[in-house]
């Protein structure tokens, strides 16, 4: 029998040209790809750190600097007056009234007319009243214990118009007379007390003298 003789298998092949113009459509459309992702990795996406939100504002300036302190403000000291305890018979009492005048004695129904008493009354101090029973003229005593710048109020509106008295005690006393509209005060800064003596029979300082020396007798 004869031998069979086989043809070798015959693969099939594919040239180069047809392999380079295969693979050269695969380049291309992988630069293609390629150049989309970077694209894509590159771009902001919406919502990102790099895209402002919507609604999204820009800090004030100054916005993330500590708050500095506010500073208190300083109070204005006030005028005030610290209370009286003392009645008319304590300030100037009936054998003091006598001594001076006779004549003299409480005035019933009594209010203060002259500004020195009105200014007492107004800071916690006393004031008093005496009436003559036979030319009905009176006399006003105000006693007033005042803060420092009350104190210095009242030593301004003494000297508004009148004149420092050296005769009515001697330092730390100071002592201060004026006349207005017929009416004499004394007026006298005694240790923490502020004493005040009007009355239409004061013409002088020397006319007050009796009753100032009385009345800061009993201040101590």
């Amino acid at each position: 029998m004869p031998a069979l003789v086989t043809s070798p298998r015959i693969r099939p092949s594919v040239s180069r040209n047809s392999r380079r113009r295969v693979a050269a459509p695969l380049a291309a459309g992988l630069l293609v790809l390629l150049a989309l992702t970077a694209c894509s990795t590159d771009s902001p996406k919406p919502g990102s750190s790099t895209t402002p939100s919507a609604g999204a504002t820009a800090p004030a300036p100054g916005a993330t600097d500590a708050p500095g302190e506010t500073p208190t403000p300083t109070p204005t000291p006030e005028a005030i007056g610290t209370p009286v305890a003392l009645t008319c018979d304590q300030i100037l009492t009936p054998d003091d009234v006598y001594a001076y005048n006779p004549n003299y004695g409480v005035a019933p129904d009594f209010e203060p007319t002259s500004a020195a008493a009105q200014t007492a009354v107004k800071y916690d101090g006393v004031a008093c009243g005496w009436l003559n029973q036979t030319s009905d003229a009176t006399f006003e005593v105000s006693v007033t214990q005042p803060n420092d710048v009350l104190q210095a109020t009242l030593i301004d509106q003494a000297l508004l118009g009148g004149k420092a008295v050296p005769t009515y005690g001697t330092t730390p006393i100071e002592g201060f007379f004026a006349s207005s509209g017929g009416v004499g005060t004394a007026q006298v800064l005694s240790g923490a007390h502020w004493v005040s003596v009007s009355s239409t029979e004061f013409a002088e300082p020397g006319d007050a003298q009796t009753l100032v020396a009385s009345v800061l007798s009993h201040l101590g």
